[in-house]
């Protein structure tokens, strides 16, 4: 799981492991604010995939504290194993309570709420997150950081989410399909426990 990058000089290590700091603070500082949003729209419209997102945000609020945390070490790479099973370790949380969550709305037959601030969130996460999971795993690359590469991972979940939460929102919003959103839930389920898998492995570092 641990990866090491001989070529790098000491001066473009240093650069590089601030940018992971940074671009970690970066994800922080917009997931507590997706988080907020997020969670306290799903509670007014009663939607599970909404609610999810918002638990999203803040399990990738955790993730990006570890990564930060790591890197404030003067040797971030002794701190590489313990980061990236706790990554993995918040997927796996994500993804046991939305499918719980979900699967309970479904037999219930919840009916959430249209809500249009949690489409005008979705589109929004749409348009950032790629822009910075690629930023991340270029720098995880780079390190040859496995926990980095992980938080990249997450970011890109974020990504996916962002469209099965605008699909599953905008199909209730438009024809009142009120189980698109408990299965939008159970998309976001699948993706965060394989992700949680790929992070406690350390697989697709630095391929």
């Amino acid at each position: 799981m641990t990866h090491t990058a001989p070529d790098l000089d000491d001066a473009t290590r240093l650069r590089l492991n601030r940018l992971a700091r940074r671009l970690s603070t970066f994800g922080v500082s917009y997931n507590v604010l997706e988080a907020v949003v997020a969670l306290s729209a799903g509670a007014v419209a009663g939607s599970r995939a909404l609610f999810g997102f918002g638990l999203d945000a803040t399990i990738e609020v955790f993730s990006g504290l570890v990564i930060v945390w790591q890197f404030r070490h003067h040797l971030p790479a002794s701190r590489e194993v313990l980061a990236t099973r706790l990554i993995g370790l918040s997927f796996f949380a994500l993804a046991g309570f939305v499918a719980y969550d979900s699967t309970s709305a479904l037999v219930r037959g919840v009916h959430p709420d249209p809500s249009t601030v949690g489409l005008l969130l979705a589109a929004t996460s749409l348009t950032v997150m790629p822009v910075l999971s690629r930023a991340q795993r270029r720098t995880g690359r780079a390190l040859h950081s496995a926990s980095v590469v992980a938080g990249s991972n997450q970011t890109l979940l974020c990504t996916y989410m962002s469209a099965v939460l605008l699909g599953g929102l905008g199909v209730n919003a438009a024809f009142g399909w009120w189980w698109a959103d408990p299965v939008a839930g159970l998309v976001i389920a699948a993706l965060a426990a394989r992700e949680g898998r790929a992070a406690w492995r350390g697989d697709g570092c630095c391929h």
